[in-house]
């Protein structure tokens, strides 16, 4: 928005010009994200704690757990908002994956919401029924893809799995294949950061971390000179998701601040979903699926520690871990609650910077 009055204000201003900068209006993107979360979350906190929405604590989980009771949730609402607004102010309004990608977030956390809103305030315990939000995540995750291939500027790229430290090794996926793969992606990434959103700050972490890499991931891929020296697909227009994904990271550091141990927020199922589902889909636009699935590994192996609890348990009668997802498993073995988080946040870091080598090893 801020861009085409910048525009404007360069006819009269040669200084204007230094917006027409992507990495610039990145920039200011994230720190807008940031201000807007800072300024905004003490007003939402006591809202939220006016309206007596607080998390429920489950009675067989570990009793450190038990004073958590009641703190507010939903504070995700707050990341979605900044990031909006951010983006909205900061990006090019005209570019097509800036809107697939907030279309998506967007989506999601009214899926989110409303299973909040049912857990919190309804008081239905089951929040929206898993079939249902199956689902609307399919949908949304469905069109998501439909809205890359109506759209696709070069089908040959967009549609092709890129396989990392390989220049030239692609896997053409086809219309249903490629579907397929935006599925899982989107869908599988969204309740994997639901699944981790169990400790304070467990998992904004490494959503900002994800999100700011995927964000370089995103500005070389729609640079046509530096795609070409690192030897990764060129798609036009993915550079502007840089603006998204810095505003994400901001939102994601204000957020931190109210959500650090002890938290006085929790992001609740409106923040887990929805970011989630956007960085799938900033992975799939940048085609980096591969690389993003080794970046967000602790993502992952939240998610195949319930799949494998509850696989055994059903057919053996016997529980792998203490409890699933994981990082209850390590608290119920003593770690305190900040070993588990800063350990897993390291980890995280580790293969981030792993992801972010492949750009040069090919």
């Amino acid at each position: 928005m801020l861009l085409y009055l910048a525009e404007y204000l360069a006819r009269f201003e040669s200084g204007f010009n230094v917006f027409q900068y992507l990495t610039f209006r990145a920039i200011l993107g994230a720190l807008t994200a940031l201000a807007i979360s800072l300024l905004v979350g003490p007003w939402m906190i006591r809202r939220l704690t006016f309206h007596q929405i607080g998390q429920q604590v489950r009675s067989y989980g570990p009793e450190s757990h038990l004073p958590k009771a009641g703190t507010p949730t939903m504070g995700g609402a707050l990341i979605l908002v900044s990031i909006t607004i951010s983006t909205l102010l900061w990006a090019d309004l005209a570019n097509r994956f800036v809107w697939i990608v907030l279309g998506v977030m967007i989506g999601f956390g009214m899926i989110g919401f409303v299973d909040d809103y049912k857990k919190l305030v309804v008081g239905d315990s089951r929040g929206l029924a898993a079939r249902w939000k199956y689902l609307w995540q399919s949908v949304g995750a469905l069109l998501a893809g439909i809205a890359f291939l109506s759209t696709a500027v070069d089908p040959s790229v967009e549609q092709a799995l890129i396989f990392p430290f390989f220049k030239n090794l692609v896997l053409p996926l086809g219309v249903v294949g490629y579907l397929v793969l935006v599925y899982f992606v989107i869908v599988g990434s969204s309740n994997a950061v639901n699944l981790t959103d169990g400790l304070d700050g467990l998992a904004i972490m490494p959503t900002v971390l994800i999100g700011g890499a995927l964000g370089l991931f995103a500005w070389v891929t729609g640079n046509a000179v530096f795609s070409s020296y690192l030897g990764i697909p060129f798609v036009p227009g993915t550079g502007e998701l840089l603006v998204f994904c810095t505003a994400l990271t901001g939102a994601g550091l204000g957020f931190l601040w109210f959500n650090t141990y002890p938290a006085q927020v929790f992001m609740g199922d409106i923040g887990a979903l929805s970011l989630g589902a956007a960085l799938g889909t900033v992975a799939v636009a940048v085609r980096q699926e591969l690389v993003f699935f080794v970046m967000a590994g602790v993502f992952v192996l939240e998610t195949v520690s319930v799949i494998l609890q509850v696989a055994s348990f059903k057919l053996t009668g016997r529980r792998i871990f203490r409890m699933a997802p994981i990082h209850h498993h390590f608290e119920l073995k003593g770690w305190a609650e900040p070993k588990v988080i800063v350990r897993f946040w390291i980890i995280t870091v580790v293969l981030v910077l792993f992801g972010l080598a492949t750009l040069k090893v090919r």
